[in-house]
């Protein structure tokens, strides 16, 4: 084969990879790069939202109530726990933390959840929780990119940008994968968490925001219209095309699409943003104030967001690291604080997407990238009650989109040490998803220096008793 034929192949390759809008048999059909790959599974859900609480919730105060804790509260763990253990700041023999909310169960399933949480608590028989998570990384930045990516070195594909990849979007005028970010400061992992890593770079995330400009350098400068601006974007469309022919990089193509696709959001993004036009019942219900950044409106842009056809929405808030190190910090302090922040529209969430039909082919993710440990901290002596960073066991739930809703997945121990039944593994919750979006996961490889890559890279199951 000639270069000028090699570079025609691998163009055109490239091509067929990334065509088509929401034709998801087609899109999968090629990601074996004509290996023979089996047709797609049933898809039970057709877009996503994921709730990412960065820095970490306490899975003992929020979920995994554990009387053991409270009954023998400031007394040392026995050695056998932390015989060997890495913690990120605890030094010597830390003392056990009982929470001090209160717990209960709701709905006809009963599911046990702290009074911190009644938004959700109405949703009960809605969520199927997992107690039985953990994952192999214990700082902030390697954890939230692993929870994001399947891997804890920055450089692969995010989930989203791989469900981009894989499934193509329902909206032309839209990204497929959108992001979202509230809190007190951006997730640690950085943008990392919705990279398109070795993928073509139109499959990262696009970063909306609800206060100001809602994306940044979309919108045509001051004095420009956009008859203007459509010429330039011809021009550069043609430039860019002369580049190709002459040394074929497929991302020229990527770039092209990008042009395009911020020409097609100055129209589509400022009326999905306007949130000001929902219904007083939508604002009480959510909280939400037009105009501020905030995950309240968050929640609800997200609606709108899968409403009019975007595969992946992603909404980071920051703040649930609670070390108690400091004044507000501390369990008792900030976490019903992040909870106010955060169940209302949560629940208002759930509900909006039930009466308007599409939860049942919505899947809702929620969670951090560790658990907390069952231990106060009381980091350089702190009297104030704060938890540490703990791989070992923490807590999601999922909700919609063929989740068997009332459900209760995995154990840990009676201090909420260890996962004792059901471990949950970052890549089987990843498997899991992309089953319920159709995907068998070890199908969706990208071929990249010489091997094919997934995001549940060689592990992965999926976990079947979450599926209704």
């Amino acid at each position: 084969m000639s270069s000028k034929q090699l570079l025609q192949f691998q163009t055109r390759r490239h091509f067929f990879r990334q065509a088509g809008f929401g034709i998801g048999g087609m899109a999968l059909a090629t990601l074996a790069n004509g290996t023979g790959m089996a047709a797609p599974l049933m898809p039970r859900a057709k877009r996503i939202i994921y709730l990412f609480m960065a820095g970490a919730p306490s899975q003992l105060d929020l979920f995994d109530y554990k009387p053991a804790l409270n009954k023998y509260d400031g007394e040392p763990i026995p050695e056998d726990f932390i015989k060997g253990e890495r913690f990120a700041f605890i030094k010597g023999v830390p003392r056990l933390l009982g929470t001090p909310f209160q717990f209960a169960r709701h709905g006809q399933s009963g599911q046990l959840m702290s009074n911190l949480l009644p938004g959700l608590a109405k949703h009960a028989d809605d969520i199927a929780i997992i107690r039985s998570m953990r994952t192999t990384q214990f700082n902030h930045a390697p954890a939230q990119i692993m929870m994001n990516t399947g891997h804890q070195i920055v450089g692969r594909p995010s989930m989203g940008a791989w469900m981009s990849y894989g499934l193509g979007s329902e909206n032309r005028d839209l990204p497929t994968f959108v992001v979202l970010l509230s809190g007190e400061n951006n997730p640690d992992g950085g943008k990392s968490c919705w990279g398109s890593g070795f993928l073509p770079t139109q499959h990262q995330g696009v970063e909306f925001r609800s206060k100001g400009e809602p994306v940044l350098f979309v919108s045509n400068p001051e004095g420009i219209g956009a008859d203007v601006r459509r010429q330039s974007l011809d021009a550069l469309r043609d430039l860019n095309m002369l580049n190709r022919e002459v040394i074929g990089d497929p991302e020229i193509d990527t770039r092209v699409a990008a042009y395009e696709m911020a020409y097609r959001m100055q129209t589509s993004v400022p009326e999905l943003t306007d949130i000001a036009s929902e219904p007083a019942a939508v604002h009480e219900a959510y909280g939400t104030r037009p105009g501020q950044a905030s995950f309240a409106n968050n929640c609800l842009l997200a609606r709108r967001l899968v409403e009019r056809g975007v595969r992946f929405v992603q909404l980071y808030h920051w703040g649930w690291d609670m070390h108690g190190n400091g004044v507000g910090v501390d369990i008792p302090t900030k976490l019903p604080r992040l909870c106010r922040e955060t169940d209302r529209p949560i629940g208002a969430l759930l509900t909006d997407l039930r009466q308007r039909g599409l939860l049942d082919d919505t899947l809702v993710v929620w969670g951090g990238e560790f658990g907390r440990t069952p231990v106060n901290e009381a980091r350089n002596g702190s009297k104030l009650l704060g938890r540490d960073h703990h791989p070992r066991a923490f807590t999601c739930w999922m909700a919609g989109g063929g989740v068997r809703g009332g459900a209760a997945i995995g154990e840990t121990d009676d201090l909420g040490y260890n996962v004792i039944t059901d471990p949950v593994d970052v890549h089987d919750l990843h498997a899991t998803v992309l089953h319920l979006m159709g995907i068998d996961h070890t199908r969706l490889t990208y071929r990249y220096q010489g091997r094919d890559f997934r995001l549940t890279d060689v592990h992965g199951k999926v976990v079947t008793k979450i599926i209704a």
